[in-house]
């Protein structure tokens, strides 16, 4: 029997569209806040593409807000939402399952990911979405789960933890915000307005972008893998993987417009070793396709999950399918590392109000 989601696991871890919201960081003690939610994405890269001395990720879940699907997507679009309902059949035997997260293996298909990233980006580009105001923030909500290596007294086993809500409140440009995440803020939240730790106003770039960073960005899908290539060069393990990671944080983690989503589809699909899996499932339980990229560095999969109707971006997972990972190799194939869904995107009118 699958867990229920809320539960803490042991044993011996949008639709695309109108604008982004920012990068969510984690920062190590005593730095500024602002800054912390901008590093939390780089030690997700961190955690992906370093399998030795992985630190636990924070879990990013947010709970889901799910309506009818006919009647939600109705409703939200006209006070400026997207609400991402279960696209297919919520057939949980594919979810994550206790007491650690593991799930299936999809098979891999090389041949079929230049195809399908091919339809995802046409029905990316073909998207209505929103449109915010001036003065509106861009507000996401996302589930998510985590699993890593927990050592007390001496002894390590790997544990999962449970899915909970991310709630993040970001401004166009990037410099105000807010951020409600159980486990990293208290249950009001935290600012991310702020300068950073060196008293200076921070520059958005592709690890930590804002609306305005994200209009910057070329839609022709050459020249943006081309930029992608260059400023994470050095990054993570190999040129290849990285720019798979920017982009995938680009989908989950902001609100691209769709001809900007698009030209990251039409890009991904450049990049070697990219593939197709058939069927993999996100952390709402939600079943539809994948594009993924093995990490042969860790032998973690990380798989960008779509409805296999509409091909609207779910959420992301990473699971372990080659090798044994984490501390003393407890991370076994099958495990899955990181899950993560979004849930509802949408433009409000001001931090903590919620659609």
């Amino acid at each position: 029997m699958n867990p229920e989601p809320d539960e803490t696991r042991t044993a011996n871890r949008s639709q695309p569209g109108g604008l982004p919201a920012i990068e969510e960081h984690d920062l190590p003690p005593g730095r500024h806040q602002f800054h912390k939610e901008r590093l939390m994405s780089q030690i997700h890269d961190d955690r992906r593409t370093a399998a030795a001395a992985r630190t636990p990720r924070n879990p990013l879940l947010r709970k889901a807000i799910l309506l009818p699907a006919v009647t939600a997507l109705a409703g939200a679009l006209a006070v400026g939402v997207l609400v991402l309902t279960p696209g297919g059949a919520q057939d949980t035997d594919d979810r994550a399952t206790g007491p650690a997260l593991t799930t299936s293996i999809g098979a891999a298909d090389a041949a079929g990911a230049p195809r399908l990233l091919d339809r995802i980006s046409l029905a990316a580009a073909g998207a209505e979405v929103p449109k915010g105001r001036a003065g509106q923030y861009i507000y996401i909500e996302t589930r998510a789960a985590n699993t890593h290596v927990k050592t007390v007294d001496g002894r390590s086993s790997l544990v999962s933890d449970p899915l909970h809500t991310r709630q993040s409140w970001r401004s166009p440009d990037g410099l105000k915000g807010w951020l409600i995440e159980p486990g990293n803020t208290g249950p009001e939240g935290i600012t991310l307005e702020g300068r950073d730790e060196k008293g200076d106003v921070p520059t958005p770039h592709l690890g930590a972008p804002s609306h305005d960073y994200l209009a910057t960005l070329p839609t022709d899908p050459d020249a943006l893998l081309r930029k992608i290539y260059k400023e994470t060069e050095g990054q993570g393990n190999g040129r290849d993987q990285q720019a798979f990671t920017t982009i995938g944080d680009l989908l989950g983690e902001s609100w691209p417009t769709p001809k900007l989503a698009a030209a990251l589809y039409r890009a991904a699909a450049k990049i070697p070793g990219v593939v197709k899996v058939d069927e993999a499932t996100d952390a709402a339980g939600r079943k539809g396709v994948a594009v993924a990229r093995l990490d042969e560095h860790s032998g973690e999969r990380t798989e960008w999950i779509f409805d296999g109707r509409t091909f609207a971006f779910l959420g992301e997972r990473t699971v372990q399918v080659q090798g044994d990972g984490g501390e003393g190799g407890l991370i076994k194939p099958g495990t899955v590392v990181y899950t993560h869904a979004v849930m509802v995107r949408a433009f409000v009118d001001g931090i903590k109000v919620v659609p």
